[in-house]
């Protein structure tokens, strides 16, 4: 997929900078950075330095890990002097938040000592970090951001949802101040990651003039297809996975088991609606003393969860990018049932690869239609599981993303006209 030698490939060196320190992953951005890290290591030297709670292990490069992993302590989050600095001051809050003297420090050091060819930064929350890149004394031959999300969008869907007044009047003041940064910050990097021609689109109307590659979400093809849905017991799960320290997946959970549940549970009397992920807050713990409910928290291996599951349900209402939860359940042979924001920015059709549902009437209807249907069932899952495999497995993503980035450093990727 490149024109680069095998040893010129080897040559380039990428230095991965994140929001999250990634060995580990445990949630969608740590699992799209980790794995893009792993496919890229395929076709160059690739260190990563992330964010990481104090005391966090380095990951040093060998012994069967393709990537020099570096945490770097991220002291003081959500600090009282940058939410004040960022309704005054020219930085949104969201960048001021990942601003810290740590990862300057850190930077610098690699930089005054190696030479990379990228800098990848995770994000816009990294915006910051830009002067010292170019003005290091190894300064990076290219600098490329991979936007998980248009953030100024999931911060707008965020105060429209239901959040107190307050927080309301923040999100839509720091929305649009986000919104503002977004629209600098497309011309400041030489390449730019979308998850989804959608995300491409919005990024070109603010009016990004670069390259931008879309590199879409992915998951673990492979792994789920090998220890996939099988013998055992019977399925009667509808399952939920995702981070619950974050709010979409929260809000996302105490609506279903508010509104959709019930219904479901007297239709299904034997169905159990089980809640996968980190960090359950107290509201999304409590929902484990409703009838058929279970939170498990975080779990060794989701597999088996899925291998028991009548379907996944996927009731997002706010958030943007591209959702790893239905891939993984797609590539799991597992049927999803997905509100249109929470199928937003994938390949899939309706009633093809998946059950629309936006409320819950229609979230009733289709668990209980996949539960009385196996023969459904089956035709969704073979369908999604046929895209997924085409499209979405990571070693097809990291080698898309490894031929552009070659292709940056060679000059040959074309940029975008105003209104393209």
């Amino acid at each position: 997929m490149t024109v680069m030698s095998p040893a010129q490939a080897s040559a380039v060196r990428l230095l991965q900078v994140a929001q999250r320190f990634s060995a580990n992953p445990t949630s969608g951005a740590e699992l799209r950075i980790f794995h893009l890290a792993n496919e890229l290591a395929r076709h160059m030297s690739v260190t990563h330095l992330g964010f990481a709670p104090p005391g966090t292990a380095d990951v040093p490069a060998g012994g069967g890990c393709p990537i020099e992993f570096a945490a770097v302590a991220r002291q003081g989050s959500h600090r009282i002097i940058d939410l004040a600095r960022g309704v005054v001051g020219r930085i949104p809050y969201p960048v001021l938040n990942y601003t810290r003297r740590s990862m300057k420090s850190a930077l610098c050091r690699r930089l005054e000592t190696e030479s990379f060819d990228i800098v990848l930064l995770e994000s816009i929350h990294l915006a910051a970090y830009l002067p010292l890149l170019r003005q290091a004394r190894n300064r990076p031959r290219a600098i490329v951001c991979d936007w998980h999300n248009i953030e100024s969008e999931v911060l707008s869907r965020y105060s429209d949802g239901g959040v107190r007044p307050f927080r309301r009047l923040y999100g839509r003041y720091s929305a649009q101040r986000l919104a503002a940064f977004e629209r600098w910050f497309v011309g400041q990097c030489d390449l730019h990651i979308a998850v989804s021609e959608r995300d491409r689109d919005t990024m070109i109307r603010q009016g990004a003039r670069t390259p931008i590659v879309v590199i879409d979400n992915g998951v673990d093809v492979a792994r789920f297809r090998e220890t996939g849905p099988g013998g055992g017991p019977p399925r009667n799960r509808v399952l939920y996975v995702g981070a619950m320290d974050s709010f979409e997946n929260s809000d996302a959970v105490t609506f279903f088991a508010a509104k959709a549940w019930p219904q479901i549970r007297r239709s299904l009397p034997g169905a159990v609606f089980t809640i996968v992920g980190r960090n359950p807050s107290r509201e999304v713990q409590a929902l484990a003393s409703l009838d058929g409910i279970e939170v498990t928290g975080s779990v060794a291996d989701v597999v088996p969860y899925y291998r028991q599951a009548i379907a996944a349900v996927v009731p997002l209402r706010v958030g943007g990018g591209t959702r790893l939860k239905i891939l993984e359940a797609m590539a799991a042979g597992v049927p999803v049932v997905s509100t249109l924001r929470g199928a937003e920015g994938l390949l899939v059709t309706p009633g093809v690869h998946y059950l629309l549902a936006n409320d819950q009437a229609g979230m009733h209807r289709a668990v209980v239609d996949l539960a009385g249907d196996p023969a459904k069932r089956e035709r969704l899952a073979a369908a999604a599981g046929a895209v997924v495999r085409e499209r979405y497995d990571w070693p097809v993503l990291g080698d898309r993303l490894a031929a552009a980035l070659f292709a940056l450093l060679e000059g040959r990727l074309p940029g975008n006209a105003a209104g393209e």
